[in-house]
């Protein structure tokens, strides 16, 4: 019963893994502050911004312990009802506390102590003309079967999810944007919101929509921009005065007062999920943003993940299908698979490949090779002794990378020389083990010396805009070869390429992860869709992807051959029924971490006893597969139930007996994980 009352009382979330909030005394004048805005508060030593929640009269909090608001951010509108309930979901669903959903949301200048670079931005965006002329600029024609997804995109009425099924250069995103374009030209204030997997993928994306859309306000999103670049873009969605906002998996947690549309392109990357802090899917929150606003919603893809295809063969979503590429003449290209135990690699690359490469350099197009693995060498061995370069951080290999003259973890990024002989008996000539895409560049390099080679990955990336630079250099034809990792297999509009190269794909046909072979499917489809996405010359090259394998009779190859998504995702969905695996059980996953990895497995196992379950499934706790990173030992708890809300029901009970629990491992838990 509250027994202390004091004239306003603000109720606050803060970022803090206390699952509780936070009430402060408010003497301020003038007018009262408003659930959704900022205040800032003393927090122990420190000086915190945290949202205000609710605002009260009365507090449990004696009197003598209340502190007072600093300052109330009165200059920034408050955050809407409809923002306030989408952070609330999350923080619910997700098992946080709301501050830690809400607050780590905001832009970093937002939660700083001062306001000078709020006040600036807010000035210039207020001086700054308003773009607000929805007529869009030059929209090409779309075919029929664009026109009909286009149109029954905009057209919805109320909630309505569909999944927007297209094959690889079927002209998906202009269909988003002529949707778009209603949208705008219905609503004065409507906004678009647009999300993407990745950040390399946003210039090329940003570019169409700016030449597209020259009268409309258009913002980005990502972690990747300077803070105050990211600030001044979110108060534009803010403010109602971006129309249009593109972004990664962050911005499904933008604030967007007239959202109208939300377009979720890629939506079977694993990329929309978050892997640190709070894990939430930008995917699944952005379904239910578009079901709390009662708004349409499309997921677009050519290789939908399974939960969605799933809901689109139960008759959930709405399914439209793109079956055709979009440009004339433009067709999927041939894939052929070549046998490595008959056409035995040199280089790492088979004969077939070779030739391959060599006619389409003669032919003056260009040319994808596709390896989803980063360095020179991912072993550096000892033949005499049989030594490994292991990192003795983690439980990984250190991975050569001979350009740099050094060896990486990339797990815990520790870096050392290469060493000169072997540490255990002294032999000199250490050997690299498999193959990195700079060990391929290298491979290339002797063998088409004249060639304009250009590898992108993580590694050659790293500076800001280097990627944007890259990729511009492919389109603008002053590339021959590109070499590259999943950065290049999804997205990209390569209209010369004409051949894409697939290197070591089979490592995921052996994975312990029951999503592996979905993931390998959705990428060998992406990026066998960078190629032939130009019209066909007369007299040309037919595009093809030659996939170089020691498993051709796996059926999976079948289906890319075949670009079969259909087949093979309806045999996954019957052994995931078969097995009781997602979409047909939700589960949830419990992490532990200790610099010993017994306390993590005991700290575990007292979590699967210390609460009741009936109707949940606890599995035993084992060490993860990458069991050590950065001295650091790692256990993992599965827990699953074939009802999502009697797992809800459970995991609310469970963790407030876990945090009741002493123990010395760090603990987190993961709902709905993509990697077990």
């Amino acid at each position: 019963m509250k027994s202390f009352v004091t004239p306003r009382i603000l109720r606050l979330a803060l970022d803090t893994p206390l699952d509780r909030y936070f009430d402060y005394r408010w003497n301020g004048e003038g007018e009262q502050p408003q659930p959704g805005q900022l205040a800032l508060v003393p927090f122990g030593q420190r000086k915190v911004v945290g949202l205000i929640v609710d605002v009260d009269d009365a507090t449990d909090v004696p009197a003598d312990k209340l502190k007072e608001v600093i300052a109330v951010r009165s200059q920034l509108a408050p955050l809407s009802p409809e923002w306030l309930a989408l952070c609330a979901f999350a923080a619910d669903y997700y098992q946080r506390p709301l501050g830690e959903v809400a607050v780590p949301g905001l832009p970093k200048n937002l939660r700083a102590e001062k306001t000078t670079s709020l006040d600036r931005a807010l000035k210039k965006i207020r001086q700054a003309e308003r773009g607000n002329d929805a007529a869009p600029h030059a929209m090409p024609a779309l075919n029929d079967a664009q026109r009909a997804a286009a149109d029954a995109i905009a057209g919805a009425h109320g909630f309505a999810p569909t999944l927007l099924y297209g094959v690889t250069g079927s002209g998906k995103t202009e269909v988003y944007l002529h949707a778009a374009a209603q949208i705008l030209a219905q609503d004065g204030q409507g906004q678009v919101l647009i999300l993407i997997p990745e950040i390399n993928l946003t210039p090329q994306l940003e570019s169409n929509v700016r030449a597209r859309f020259p009268g409309v306000t258009v913002a980005t999103l990502h972690s990747g921009l300077a803070e105050g670049e990211r600030m001044a873009n979110w108060l534009l969605g803010h403010l109602g005065q971006a129309r249009i906002v593109l972004g990664t998996r962050l911005a499904i947690l933008a604030s967007l007062p007239h959202l109208k549309l939300l377009i979720v392109d890629e939506e079977h990357d694993p990329s929309y999920k978050q892997q640190e802090g709070l894990r939430y899917s930008a995917r699944d929150l952005a379904v239910w943003r578009a079901r709390q606003l009662g708004i349409p919603i499309a997921l677009g893809s050519a290789t939908p993940s399974l939960e969605t295809w799933h809901h689109a063969q139960s008759g959930r979503y709405r399914k439209l299908e793109l079956r055709e590429r979009a440009v004339r003449d433009a067709v999927l290209p041939r894939v052929r698979l070549i046998d490595m135990e008959r056409d035995k690699p040199a280089e790492g690359l088979t004969s077939t490949l070779v030739s391959a490469l060599k006619l389409r350099l003669e032919r003056g197009e260009q040319s994808l090779l596709f390896l989803n693995r980063r360095g020179y060498a991912p072993v550096l061995a000892c033949d005499a002794c049989g030594w490994i370069g292991n990192c003795p951080r983690c439980t990984a290999f250190m991975v050569l990378h001979k350009p740099e003259h050094r060896m990486r973890c990339h797990h815990c990024s520790l870096e050392q020389r290469i060493p000169k002989y072997c540490p255990t008996c002294g032999n000199i000539d250490l050997q690299p083990l498999g193959r990195g895409t700079q060990r391929v560049e290298e491979g290339l390099q002797r063998l088409f010396p004249q060639a304009r080679l250009l590898r992108i990955d993580a590694d050659s990336t790293r500076l800001k805009g280097s990627a944007q630079a890259a990729f511009e250099a492919v389109h603008r034809g002053d590339v021959d070869i590109l070499i590259g990792t999943q950065m290049v297999a999804k997205g990209h509009d390569f209209r010369n390429l004409t051949l894409v190269g697939v290197l070591n794909p089979d490592t995921a046909l052996f994975s312990h992860d029951y999503r592996a072979s979905e993931r390998l499917f959705a990428q060998l489809m992406q990026v066998a869709g960078r190629a032939g996405r130009a019209a066909q010359k007369e007299g040309g090259n037919a595009s093809e992807v030659l996939i170089q394998t020691r498993y051709p009779q796996h059926p999976l190859y079948g289906a890319v051959m075949a670009h079969d998504y259909d087949r093979f995702a309806g045999g996954l969905l019957e052994e995931r029924a078969q097995a009781g695996l997602p979409p047909f059980l939700y589960q949830a996953l419990l992490r532990a971490e200790a610099r010993e990895l017994q306390t993590a497995l005991d700290f575990l196992q007292q979590a699967a006893e210390c609460v009741a379950h009936p109707g949940i499934t606890i599995n035993d706790p084992i060490p993860m597969t990458m069991t050590r990173v950065a001295n650091v030992d790692r256990a993992q708890l599965l827990v699953e139930s074939a009802s999502r809300p009697a797992l809800q029901a459970f995991l609310k009970v469970w963790l407030a007996a876990l945090r009741e629990t002493k123990t010395r491992a760090k603990w987190s838990l993961e709902v709905d994980p993509v990697d077990i």
